[in-house]
């Protein structure tokens, strides 16, 4: 699968921001320290949604490959490794990978990656985990993501995007899900029939399974599953 041209420069534009622009005001949210009241609530609602996608992951992880696709800090990647997963960790900024690795308790099977998440070198997975990596893409460059990552997955792929909710849409206008100083590139939100008719398009032998939507002051995303096994 070859990566669109929309991903490939919203993907530059990502590496850009997370390393350069704001590595440490997301090593702050990401951590247990005092923020503001509009990062409380988009630490809050990323905690729920994480809570959220592993507890669509099985229970008892043992042998089971995980790619946690656009890992971040790597919370999520701990608590599956933890499972008993191994899991392969990979974000296109290496100061959050960075972050990740020194946070990360010692003894789990945890391969953190710095690269693209559609790398055919990171071989097959039994599950993938994509948590706020893919919201800020058209539904097209999502589903072309998810078809490429489908191809090497065998169980089940879990997602979130950024849903077009009037909030939302409110809060993308006021500019005020970050102050301007460390404000993210572009979330884009995208229908959720849009999402759901892409998908059953792009990867026919492909199940919808759950979903959830996460909503609470600054935060909003839209998790669904894909099963593949």
């Amino acid at each position: 699968m070859m990566a669109t041209a929309t991903y490939a420069d919203y993907r530059g534009k990502l590496e850009t921001y997370f390393d350069k622009t704001a590595s440490k005001a997301w090593e702050q949210l990401t951590s247990d320290a005092p923020v503001s009241g509009i990062r409380a609530t988009v630490r809050a609602g990323r905690t729920e949604m994480r809570d959220t996608l592993l507890s669509w992951l099985p229970d008892d992880m043992t042998g089971l490959r995980l790619l946690d696709a656009g890992c971040g800090t790597g919370a999520l990647a701990v608590e599956a490794a933890q499972r008993g997963a191994r899991v392969v960790a990979i974000d296109v900024a290496g100061s959050l990978v960075d972050i990740a690795r020194k946070r990360a308790p010692k003894g789990l099977d945890i391969d953190w990656r710095v690269g693209d998440m559609l790398d055919p070198a990171l071989g097959r997975f039994d599950h993938v985990v994509a948590m706020d990596s893919l919201i800020h893409y058209k539904a097209f460059d999502i589903v072309e993501v998810l078809r490429g990552l489908a191809d090497r997955t065998g169980g089940s792929m879990v997602f979130t995007f950024a849903p077009q909710t009037p909030m939302l849409m409110v809060a993308l206008g006021m500019g005020r899900l970050f102050p301007r100083s460390d404000r993210s590139p572009a979330i884009i939100p995208v229908r959720d029939r849009l999402i759901r008719t892409l998908v059953k398009s792009a990867m026919p032998h492909a199940r919808l399974g759950r979903d959830r939507k996460v909503s609470g002051g600054f935060y909003t995303s839209h998790a669904l599953e894909v099963q593949l096994g």
